[in-house]
């Protein structure tokens, strides 16, 4: 059985893979170098890595519920950063706005994890 601790780790894991297959998306949306499948597989076993680690620590956390409003806003958060890849593709002329977008919704996410405002 895994510690609420070890879900933290997995679920960093797991972000910090979204967030590096992002930054490669959006930096060869032209889709050249072959990188295109490696970036796919990395931001899809991220997602899965951050959505595991996450539920796993509201699952060992007496305090956190799954229907708090803070979870649910976070959730809409991992679906955004799953279309993100889609997005970069139909529209590589928008790289540079999407970056700037993907770094605020990250900051969104990590302030709603530590405030968990409401």
């Amino acid at each position: 059985m895994l510690t609420a601790s070890s879900y933290k780790i997995i679920h960093l894991l797991g972000i910090l893979m979204i967030f590096l297959s992002l930054g490669g998306m959006l930096v060869n949306s032209n889709g050249e170098n072959g990188w295109r499948k490696r970036l796919s597989i990395t931001h899809g076993v991220g997602l899965f890595l951050a959505l595991l680690g996450a539920f796993g620590m509201i699952a060992k956390l007496p305090t956190v519920n799954y229907t708090d409003g803070w979870v649910m806003v976070k959730v809409l958060l991992w679906f955004i950063f799953g279309g993100l890849p889609v997005f970069i593709r139909k529209n590589p002329q928008l790289s540079k706005s999407i970056w700037g977008l993907t770094l605020l919704l990250g900051v969104l996410a990590a302030l709603l994890a530590i405030t968990k405002p409401f």
